[in-house]
């Protein structure tokens, strides 16, 4: 049975968390035990999740989103001090990784959706690696990647269309990236996705003629993490299943 440290010490060296600078403590951010039969991944440290992994009888929670982000109250009252009690209750440590998932070449959330999207050759293309883009090797309809982006999340995305061409260059980076558009759009791509929306996104799709889509937060973001607990499962010969607390954003 592997020690919880040797697994925290092997996912903080493949993420390489110490280059990347963050909202949030990357790494083990609870710990409540020594050793690691089983692990249970789900995108956000809410209640629901830890007690729904506290079920499984799994020893570390590995998240997407976690705690202690900047510009929140650090205190462990209310909400916060019910949820690592409920930790520490469970025996259950828990690890977040938010910015180094995301950017991750093969686990991160960009890349998986590249991946689960058919688009080839998806690669970064901003120095930070938050950005991604694909030129694909035939235009593709509006209606056309509605129809993937419908498969790939489990939810009706949100279209602000930026005129009436098809995709032919489609750049994208998951979670609450709004803010990206402008730059997908110097970079010449002809569609943007990303999982939520902004009020500006509207203007910004139409005025620049680059469609834009918000898949969800949440939807996006499913699928590094668990790719995440698949490596670790295999590498270190343990049990991991994931959970998925459903969430609308």
């Amino acid at each position: 049975m592997p020690a919880l440290l040797e697994i925290i010490d092997h996912c903080d060296s493949l993420l390489e968390i110490a280059g990347v600078e963050d909202y949030c403590p990357n790494g083990l951010q609870v710990e409540a035990g020594e050793e690691v039969r089983r692990i249970v991944t789900g995108v956000t440290a809410s209640l629901a999740l830890i007690e729904a992994a506290a079920g499984t009888g799994a020893d570390l929670l590995l998240v997407h989103h976690g705690y202690f982000w900047k510009g929140e109250a650090q205190p462990l009252t209310g909400m916060k001090g019910r949820r690592v009690r409920a930790l520490f209750a469970a025996g259950l440590s828990m690890a977040a990784y938010h910015l180094p998932l995301d950017i991750h070449p093969e686990l991160g959330n960009n890349a998986q959706l590249g991946r689960r999207l058919g688009f080839a050759g998806a690669r970064p293309v901003a120095a930070d690696g938050l950005l991604w883009g694909s030129e694909l090797p035939e235009a593709l309809a509006i209606d056309g990647l509605v129809r993937r982006l419908r498969e790939f999340s489990g939810r009706e995305p949100l279209l602000l269309p930026g005129g009436s061409h098809p995709v032919r260059r489609v750049a994208w980076c998951t979670g609450g990236a709004q803010s990206l558009l402008d730059r997908a759009a110097d970079l010449g791509f002809d569609a943007f996705i990303t999982g939520e929306v902004s009020e500006a996104s509207f203007h910004i799709a139409r005025e620049r003629g680059i469609h834009f889509f918000a898949a969800g937060h949440h939807a996006t973001e499913r699928h590094g993490i668990q790719a995440l607990g698949a490596a670790l499962a295999g590498h270190f010969r343990i049990e991991h299943s994931h959970i998925d607390i459903p969430n609308p954003v």
